[in-house]
């Protein structure tokens, strides 16, 4: 659990680098009041800007004179990227091989550079929080605690904005972004309902609660590319198992449908993994009452978001 403190703390720190993104009512028939934070809404369109820019901006500078580093899926590598390019710092992302050509080509404009590797080798770096051979200061996408407590502040915001709800639902990768928004829920808000969605194919947190550890599932790769895992990392188990209420998958169809209504109903481009806390509360899912469902991103491929508007699931 990281400490309100830091949540706070790293509120001023990323000031500049984050904006203050909006709570807003998604006006459709559901078992619940839906109400939507829009982290697609983000300079680089998601959430992982706050956690890197916490955790570099809390760095003693000399150890940020090679450079920075990570492994990402695409959406901490732009928030990486988008810090060491305001810091004139050369950034080198490791991503995996079916990582979106979108979120490699913003990486790319934003100056970085991408390396894609296979799924395995990508995942190895993430489990030891290195890339062998390559120089430079690591910002761990998930188990960094900095990088935790800059996800947090997306709760302080949602207590700001809508001090009354019922439950959270928030979209898992590696848990650092459930981790982050429980702990300051936990301080502030203790009574909510919290829980941690994603697809089928990469359930790896539902088996891991299942059978009451981590464990190795059959991971399938799917357009939903910010979500879901092959195992949940052994460092975040112990933490998130205690934050959370419970989790739930979702069938891929589903998450492309909810892409398409997010995009139809209210204008909001959701990637994948952006849709899948909606797409949980439109199955009633999270139960009744108001729910706040975390739209972590935004950062689809046109050649996946158009057929889905066309009723199609990439």
């Amino acid at each position: 659990m990281i400490a309100l403190e830091e949540i706070e703390a790293a509120r001023e720190r990323i000031a500049g680098a984050a904006v203050r993104t909006p709570l807003v009512r998604l006006h459709v028939d559901a078992p619940c009041e839906i109400w939507l934070k829009l982290e697609n809404l983000q300079p680089i369109a998601s959430f992982k800007i706050r956690g890197a820019a916490n955790a570099v901006r809390s760095a003693d500078p000399a150890e940020l004179q090679d450079g920075l580093v990570t492994a990402s899926a695409g959406n901490m590598a732009q928030g990486v990227a988008w810090i060491a390019r305001g810091l004139g710092l050369p950034a080198t992302i490791v991503v995996p091989e079916h990582a979106p050509d979108t979120k490699v080509a913003a990486i790319e404009r934003l100056g970085g550079s991408a390396r894609r590797v296979p799924y395995a080798d990508w995942w190895r770096c993430i489990e030891d929080s290195r890339v062998d051979g390559m120089p430079g200061f690591f910002v761990h996408p998930v188990t960094d605690e900095r990088v935790m407590a800059g996800n947090g502040t997306i709760a302080l915001e949602i207590l700001e904005d809508l001090p009354e709800f019922d439950a959270v639902v928030v979209p898992y990768g590696g848990g650092g972004l459930v981790s982050g928004i429980a702990s300051a829920l936990r301080a502030l808000k203790p009574d909510t309902r919290i829980y941690a969605v994603e697809p089928e194919g990469g359930a790896a947190l539902n088996a891991a609660l299942a059978a009451g550890e981590p464990v190795d599932i059959d991971f399938q790769p799917s357009f939903v590319d910010g979500s879901g895992s092959r195992s949940v990392l052994p460092a975040m188990w112990p933490g998130v198992s205690e934050l959370i209420d419970g989790a739930f998958s979702i069938p891929v169809d589903q998450a492309a449908a909810a892409v398409k209504l997010l995009a139809e109903r209210a204008r909001i481009v959701a990637e994948g993994a952006g849709a899948l806390a909606t797409a949980a509360a439109l199955a009633g899912l999270a139960g009744e009452g108001r729910v706040v469902c975390v739209v972590s991103g935004g950062n689809i491929d046109v050649s996946k978001l158009g057929p889905i508007l066309a009723g199609q699931t990439p």
